[in-house]
C-alpha cells in the first residue's frame, strides 16, 4: 500500500508508529526520499494529520496511516480537512478494540469511517480491499477520487491485510507533474489573487452555503462511485454481505456450501461509503435471507437492513476481540437459514 501511494504520485507522508501498520510507516521512511518526497515521523497522530492538511493545501498528494486508536486521534483533523475541501488519503489498518484492544484484525471501525467519525456534516469515501492486489488498486483510486471530489478518502483495511504477503503486479509510477492542476492550492499567488484555505466561517449563512455545496458533491459521489462485487448470486437462496478480509473468507464459505448443495452467494461492498444500497435492495426482492458477517458486534449490518427494509431476513454473525471467522464457522451459520 505504501508503494502504491508512491506510484500514485504521493510525495508527502506524515505518520506516527502504531501496530499493525508500522511496516507502512517504515517503508515510507526508506522510500519517500528516493521518490523525491517528504517523510516525517510526527510527534503524534494529531500532528501528522495536521501536517497532511498543510501539504494538501499546498497542492501535494498527501497521505497518513494509522490503526484504530491512532485514527481516533486524527478525526478532528480529518474533519478540518473535509471542511476545507482538501484531498487526502488515510489508511486505517484496523485492530481489535475498543480502547487499546489488541493488534489482531478487526472491523470495529466501520461506524467511525463511514458515518463521519469527527464533528460536523462531512463524509469520506471509504474503500475496503479484500486482497493485497486490490489494496494496491484501491490506494491508486483513493488518490484520484480524493482529488476529483476534494475531500478525504480512506482505505479501511485490517490487521490481517496489514500483515499478509501476496504476489502483486505494481502499477507504473505517475509523475506528479502530469497530474491535473489544483487552481485552489496555496502556491504563493504568483501573480494571481491569493487563495484562502479554511474551514472557519463566522457567518452562518456563508457556512451553510459551503455545506450545501459540499453535500451536493456527496450526492454526486453516491450516484457515481458505488463499487461492489457479486459472487454466485444468480441462483442463490441465501446471500452473505461482507466486506474486506471477511468477504475473502466468505468466498471460500460460498464454495464449501455449494459443494453441499446450498445455493449461497456473496455481495461484497468495495465502497463501504458510498454504500451499495440499491444492489442489496435488488437482491432482497428475490432472496429470502441476507446474512451479514463481520469482525465486530454488528455495524455494516445496519446499512444492510436500511437497504433491505424488511423485504428479507437480515441476521447477523460476528466475531469480536480480534477473532477471525473461518469458512466452516460461516457455513455453519448459513445452515441455520438455508432452505
Amino acid at each position: 500500500m505504501a508503494e502504491a501511494a508512491i506510484c500514485a504520485g504521493c510525495r508527502s507522508y506524515f505518520g506516527y508508529p502504531i501496530t499493525p501498520q508500522n511496516e507502512l510507516l517504515e517503508y515510507m521512511s526508506a522510500h519517500m526520499f528516493e521518490a523525491g518526497g517528504v517523510f516525517i515521523q510526527a510527534e503524534s497522530e494529531v500532528a501528522a494529520i495536521n501536517m497532511c492538511y498543510g501539504a494538501s493545501a499546498a497542492g501535494f498528494r498527501t497521505m497518513t496511516s494509522s490503526s484504530s486508536p491512532g485514527i481516533s486521534l486524527k478525526v478532528e483533523g480529518i474533519s478540518y480537512i473535509a471542511g476545507a475541501d482538501l484531498p487526502c488519503v488515510i489508511i486505517n489498518v484496523v485492530r481489535g478494540g475498543p480502547g487499546l484492544g489488541n493488534i489482531a484484525p478487526a472491523q470495529g471501525d466501520y461506524f467511525q469511517a463511514t458515518k463521519g467519525g469527527g464533528h460536523g456534516d462531512y463524509r469520506m469515501i471509504v474503500l475496503a480491499p479484500s486482497t493485497i492486489p486490490e489494496a494496491i488498486e484501491l490506494v491508486m483510486l483513493a488518490f484520484d477520487l480524493a482529488d476529483k471530489y476534494r475531500g478525504p478518502a480512506m482505505i479501511l483495511a485490517d490487521g490481517m491485510l496489514g500483515q499478509m504477503m501476496e504476489p502483486v503486479v505494481l502499477p507504473k509510477h505517475i509523475d506528479p507533474a502530469t497530474l491535473p492542476d489544483k487552481p485552489w492550492a496555496i502556491t504563493g499567488a504568483r501573480g494571481r489573487s491569493p487563495n484562502l484555505v479554511t474551514s472557519f466561517y463566522l457567518d452562518p449563512v456563508e457556512l451553510s452555503e459551503m455545506d450545501v455545496r459540499r453535500e451536493a458533491r456527496y450526492r454526486q459521489i453516491e450516484e457515481r462511485e458505488v463499487r461492489y462485487e457479486e459472487y454466485e448470486t444468480a441462483d442463490a437462496t441465501v446471500v452473505i454481505a461482507a466486506f474486506g478480509s471477511v468477504a475473502r473468507i466468505a468466498k471460500t464459505a460460498v464454495r464449501m456450501a455449494r459443494s453441499e448443495g446450498i445455493k449461497l452467494g456473496l455481495l461484497r461492498p468495495i465502497t463501504v461509503w458510498p454504500f451499495p444500497y440499491q444492489p442489496l435492495r435488488d437482491l432482497s426482492q428475490r432472496i429470502g435471507t441476507i446474512l451479514t458477517v463481520e469482525m465486530n458486534a454488528g455495524q455494516m449490518v445496519e446499512d444492510v437492513r436500511l437497504a433491505v427494509a424488511e423485504r428479507a431476513e437480515t441476521p447477523f454473525y460476528g466475531e469480536l476481540g480480534g477473532l477471525v471467522p473461518s469458512p466452516t464457522d460461516i457455513v455453519r451459520e448459513v445452515k441455520r437459514y438455508a432452505r
